[in-house]
């Protein structure tokens, strides 16, 4: 490729789905060549059809090519956990309960990886350890063995300890869950429950605690978990198992 060689391209989507990481590729390409000029068509969170032009670049072809697959990597991971995002936070409809992402991100890409699942509708749970106290089944394990006190007693340590955080805490069954109530925490993790179950326990918190429901959410029984009257469901696949979206760049 000639170094005073030009050309003009267009970035492509292949399938439908939810675009992510236009200003990010937008970086790559200028910061491989200032002289390369980008127009995005498709702004983050616009839905984009199979065929859709997503970006227009034109600049030195030397250029274009040495940034295509940074730039598209990025535009592809991005797209496909927004495209996944919203496809469950559509699959939730009428319902209010949110949808939420976890910690379980790329290492390095978690706050593009999180801002990508904001793009799809869905909102952002913890960043860190440093943003929320959630009282998991290690922890659990721990108390119960070592210092042998209740989930209430958990609750209220962590509170004592961290009074500006918010306080959740997990629970496998609904004894767990009238003990950590006791404690009063903001909010219950309601693990691996079904349908039936995770109801009976949003009645046990109406007024005391705000629920969240997790594990083995999917497509298929993510309205059914959203009917039960919980406020959030997390679902770990929108960051760990999201397809990349189809795209391409093309020469024109």
């Amino acid at each position: 490729m000639p170094p005073s060689a030009r050309a003009a391209a267009r970035i492509v989507a292949r399938a439908p789905g939810v675009i992510c990481g236009t200003d990010l590729a937008r970086a790559v390409f200028r910061a491989v060549d200032s002289r390369i000029r980008c127009r995005i068509v498709l702004a983050d969170g616009a839905r984009a059809a199979a065929g859709a032009v997503v970006m227009e670049l034109s600049g030195p072809a030397r250029g274009l090519l040495t940034a295509e697959r940074t730039a598209l990597n990025i535009l592809q991971r991005l797209s496909g956990i927004a495209t996944l995002t919203r496809r469950f936070v559509e699959a939730v409809a009428p319902h209010p309960a949110a949808i939420l992402d976890t910690r379980k991100t790329t290492p390095g890409m978690r706050a593009l990886e999180k801002y990508a699942v904001r793009c799809g509708g869905g909102q952002n749970h913890r960043f860190g350890l440093f943003d929320r106290i959630l009282i998991k089944d290690n922890h659990r394990a721990f108390w119960a063995g070592a210092a042998r006190r209740s989930l209430a007693d958990a609750v209220r340590a962590a509170r004592a300890r961290y009074p500006r955080l918010l306080i959740e805490i997990e629970v496998d069954s609904e004894a767990e869950l009238r003990d950590a109530l006791e404690g009063r925490p903001d909010w219950v993790l309601l693990d691996n429950m079904s349908p039936a179950h995770l109801r009976r326990c949003v009645r046990l918190c109406a007024g005391r605690a705000r629920t969240e429901a997790s594990g083995g959410v999917t497509l298929k029984n993510v309205r059914a978990v959203a009917a039960t009257g919980v406020d959030a469901i997390s679902v770990g696949a929108l960051t760990h198992s999201a397809p990349a979206l189809d795209l391409s760049m093309e020469f024109v």
